[in-house]
């Protein structure tokens, strides 16, 4: 069984980073300039079969109901497992960087933090198999081709994958609005995981045991809390933010 990417730019990402694709479906009539083109270039050099179909019959397959006249049939996407992910800063002689989410259930949310998570240079995001939103074509589609390029991992337990992760000396900060410490305020150059909660209940009352620090976003407005993914962006970019400083300093 075939998954789908959707979109020109989830669909070119996907060629220039190598993914196994079995054929590129596009609406006919689509017009053959910039970025379609260079698809068209790419799937011709790789011998990937380009296949025109009329634009209802492709919105009609559409995972996404956004698929820009271009969708790639592919194999369904492999999740990594931990031991891959811990091997991934060893590699790359950085700082280990994480982000862990406790039941992020809208695919616009995860596609969004894997978007955020290629851009600041974070290691591996770890998801919940239940209860959550897997690596679908909208997550796809949401991250704009960034999931070509961030190691994903689906584990059946997120306390323990956190315990997992506290045994490679990484430290784990949860984002929570009842914790104590500004996340401005701590020091995220040691590696490190970053705990998001679900767009609901927030991080679970066990992981939450499971962390080492809780800091919080401050508010000053009537809303009480961020949509998971921009609070996950405000944090993953002071990561960044931090370790750049370290390196320039």
């Amino acid at each position: 069984m075939s998954d789908t990417i959707e979109g020109r730019n989830p669909v070119l990402e996907a060629l220039r980073a190598g993914r196994s694709i079995s054929r590129i479906l596009i609406a006919r009539n689509i017009e053959k300039a910039g970025i379609i083109n260079e698809i068209l270039n790419l799937a011709k050099e790789k011998n990937i079969p380009a296949e025109y179909l009329e634009k209802d019959e492709l919105s009609r397959m559409s995972r996404t109901g956004s698929h820009q006249g271009i969708v790639a049939l592919v194999p369904p996407r492999r999740y990594f497992d931990l031991d891959e992910i811990l091997s991934i800063p060893l590699k790359k002689q950085e700082s280990p960087f994480y982000i862990v989410l406790d039941g992020i259930e809208d695919p616009h949310n995860l596609g969004a933090i894997i978007r955020t998570a290629e851009a600041t240079g974070v290691h591996g995001v770890i998801i919940r198999e239940r209860r959550a939103v897997g690596l679908t074509a909208g997550v796809e589609k949401a991250s704009a081709g960034a999931l070509e390029y961030v190691a994903v991992a689906r584990v059946n337990n997120i306390a323990r994958a956190v315990e997992t992760l506290k045994k490679h000396n990484i430290w784990i900060i949860g984002v929570d609005q009842g914790g104590d410490i500004d996340y401005t305020g701590i020091d995220l150059k040691p590696p490190s995981a970053i705990v998001i909660g679900g767009e609901g209940g927030g991080i679970s009352a066990l992981v939450k045991r499971h962390c080492d620090f809780l800091v919080k976003i401050p508010m000053t407005g009537k809303i009480t809390s961020l949509n998971a993914s921009v609070a996950a962006a405000l944090v993953m970019y002071e990561v960044f933010r931090q370790r750049r400083s370290k390196i320039s300093g």
